[in-house]
């Protein structure tokens, strides 16, 4: 059986000395930054490969992009797993209780009148969260 993307990315960070925390944590505002502009040069790539490929390529930016995403999680020391667990919780109610499902005229999954909205901000207290914490090495 495979690692989680999890478990790799935490394994890339400890071998090559790069921020990974345990509790979620508000951090500088310039590692923020850097993060981001990692996942924007990722998504970047992701959409200048998107329609014309080639697959291979454009399977490998996806991964590039899901590396760096759980990258700055682990960052940020969010348990990533969770919070795509409770998306995906919220997502499915997207769904109304006969099935009937709403979609824009592209395809899009629209919310329905029973969609429950993800609790994120729980997700977080329940891996240890404080709201409004200072930033650990401000």
């Amino acid at each position: 059986m495979s690692a989680s993307p999890a478990d790799l990315v935490r394994e890339f960070h400890r071998a090559f000395g790069l921020d990974a925390r345990e509790t979620p944590t508000e951090v500088p505002p310039e590692l923020a930054a850097h993060r981001g502009d990692l996942l924007a040069e990722e998504a970047a790539e992701v959409a200048e490969v998107a329609v014309h490929g080639p697959l291979d390529r454009l399977a490998h930016e996806l991964a590039d992009v899901v590396y760096v995403a759980y990258g700055t999680a682990l960052v940020h020391g969010i348990d990533l797993d969770a919070v795509i667990s409770e998306i995906h919780r919220a997502n499915m109610s997207k769904r109304g209780p006969g099935g009937e499902i709403a979609r824009r005229s592209d395809g899009k999954v629209l919310k329905g009148e029973h969609y429950e909205a993800p609790d994120v901000s729980r997700v977080l207290r329940r891996q240890g969260w404080t709201p409004g914490a200072k930033p650990r090495g401000a």
